[in-house]
Parts: structure tokens; C-alpha cells; sequence
């Protein structure tokens, strides 16, 4: 990934909010994003899919409660190169609404949003993700073939990747393909989501933004490969599984993933100093000894 032609004007956006309801009571008492994924909080993955995409500038947007709670585990963000900072949402408003909470952080920026909850790997993900990252205009959703269809937003498009219909959890799907939690959208997404009517629910709807650039022929869809996967780990089921597909991809390949540390350093972001610091902060755990191998690597 070093040495590749990588945007400089897209920040990211993480909705790290909501109360986890589905997770009760696991969740009455902290943040879903802050519960491990095997060996790491559930806010390592999403993180690491925007540093792969080459963002280094992102905003966290969470609750009062949880901000803080953010803060401590990643603070400002140096430790990986890059730069975090928070917004705090008082009640769930819809996803769009991120864009209005982040619209002074973006300022002229293309922007790249995802859940805090949401899991991606495979080994084409960040060459998809560079790719749909150095899209000048319009917006690029990131669909997966799914065998429910019917419990997504399903998203129909032609064979160039360009979206043709959008519909939320439909009785008869047009495609198997579910948009996940994952957007990228041009410097127009604020201005759009601050235009969009609340819906029946009051929230602001990432759909219903979606379907705008639909209209307009700006709507791009980057479908995962055969290889990848995703998961939104809202619920226990999804949640054990994601942890068990992290336990048995790091136990049998050596390769970690959301390795926070190990993006910056292939990005060229961190330098062998910084990954020694970050070695001794974590210690004697998986972890830790992870970034020490990586140490003994760039040595030799």
C-alpha cells in the first residue's frame, strides 16, 4: 500500500451512537462499539477500513456517555498517524444526520461514513476501498451479496456499478445485493442531508440521501467480492460470529486485522519509533506481541 496515489481531500466519519438495544444487556452500560470483537473493541474494525481507504482524518460521533470513553481508548489519534476528533449526539437523528453533526470538520471535503458497528475484510478490500476513494463526484455505496435480502436496503444496479433502484427491505427484491454500512459520498452530501425530511420516525435517512444522488445518475455501487466479508454486529449472532472469524483468520493465517498500528505502518504513516511505543504501551498481550513481531520484521 506504500508509495500509492491516495486522496488527500475525503475525512472520514464514524456514528459510534444509539443505544445498542439489540445487545441488551450487554449494552446497558457501554457503548456496542466498545465490546470486543475477539481481541479487539468493536471500533478497532471500522477505524481500520477508513485508514485503508487512505483517510487519516476522521470524527468519531457518539453519545455524551461515550465520547469520552472514545477519547481515552484512541485519544487525538497520533499514535496512528492521523488525527481524531468528536462530536457528541445527543439522541439517534438517522445516519445522514452524521453529516450534518460533522459539516464544520469536513468543510470542502468528500467525506467516507461508516457505522461503528460494521465489519469488513478480505484481500481485494483495500484496493476496492483506494479505488472508490479517488471517485471525484457523486456517491459509492458498498453492497454484499446476501442470501435474506429482504431485511436490507437492496440496491439493483448495471453491470458498470451504476445504481438503478434503491429500496428499503423490499417484499420482492430486484437483486440480492444489501447496501452495508459503508458510503462515500462527494462535498455535496451535507448540503443534500440537510435538505431531506425527517422520516415517519424522525430520523433523517440514509436512503432517502442516497436516493438523491440515485436521481441525479451519481449513485456508484462497489460490490464485495466473493472473498470478503461483512458483518453488522448489532446482534449477538452477528457479533459471536464476527469474534470467531477474527479468533480463526488471525490463529491460521498470522495476520491480524484491525490492526490499527500495522495500517499505519505499511501506509507509511507511523515510523519504526512510534510502532516500538505503541509495542511497550500494550505490553505483554496478543496484541502487543503482534506489534513486536511487526518490530522484528521492518528490522531484518
Amino acid at each position: 500500500m506504500k508509495g500509492k496515489s491516495i486522496p488527500r481531500y475525503r475525512k472520514g466519519i464514524i456514528l459510534a451512537g444509539g443505544t445498542g438495544s439489540r445487545l441488551w444487556p450487554l449494552t446497558e452500560c457501554t457503548s456496542k462499539q466498545l465490546l470486543p470483537v475477539f481481541d479487539k473493541p468493536m471500533i478497532y474494525y471500522p477505524l481500520a477500513t477508513l485508514m485503508l481507504a487512505g483517510i487519516r482524518e476522521v470524527m468519531l460521533i457518539s453519545t455524551p456517555d461515550d465520547v469520552p470513553r472514545f477519547r481515552a481508548l484512541e485519544g487525538d489519534g497520533s499514535r496512528v498517524g492521523g488525527r481524531i476528533e468528536y462530536a457528541v449526539q445527543g439522541s439517534p437523528r438517522g445516519i445522514a444526520e452524521a453529516l450534518l453533526s460533522a459539516s464544520n470538520f469536513l468543510g470542502d471535503a468528500a467525506s467516507a461514513l461508516i457505522l461503528g458497528d460494521n465489519l469488513f475484510h478480505g484481500p481485494q478490500l483495500a484496493g476496492r476501498l483506494l479505488q472508490a476513494a479517488h471517485q471525484t463526484s457523486g456517491a459509492t455505496i458498498f453492497a454484499c451479496p446476501v442470501q435474506d435480502p429482504e431485511r436490507y436496503g437492496v440496491v439493483e444496479c448495471d453491470a458498470n456499478g451504476t445504481a438503478l433502484s434503491l429500496v428499503e427491505k423490499p417484499k420482492l427484491p430486484k437483486s440480492r445485493l444489501a447496501v452495508t454500512g459503508l458510503y462515500l459520498y462527494d462535498e455535496r452530501a451535507p448540503l443534500i442531508a440537510r435538505s431531506l425530511q425527517p422520516s415517519a420516525r424522525g430520523e433523517l435517512e440514509i436512503t432517502d440521501l442516497n436516493r438523491v444522488y440515485l436521481d441525479m445518475g451519481e449513485l456508484h455501487t462497489t460490490i464485495l467480492s466473493q472473498d470478503s466479508v461483512w458483518f453488522d454486529t448489532g446482534t449477538p449472532e452477528s457479533l459471536f460470529a464476527a469474534g470467531e472469524y477474527v479468533r480463526r483468520q488471525q490463529q491460521t493465517r498470522a495476520h491480524h486485522i484491525g490492526c490499527l498500528e500495522e495500517i499505519a505502518l505499511l501506509m507509511g504513516w507511523i515510523d519504526r519509533g512510534q510502532l516500538e511505543q505503541s509495542a511497550q504501551r500494550y505490553g505483554k498481550c496478543a496484541y502487543g506481541q503482534h506489534l513486536r513481531e511487526l518490530l522484528e520484521d521492518a528490522a531484518a
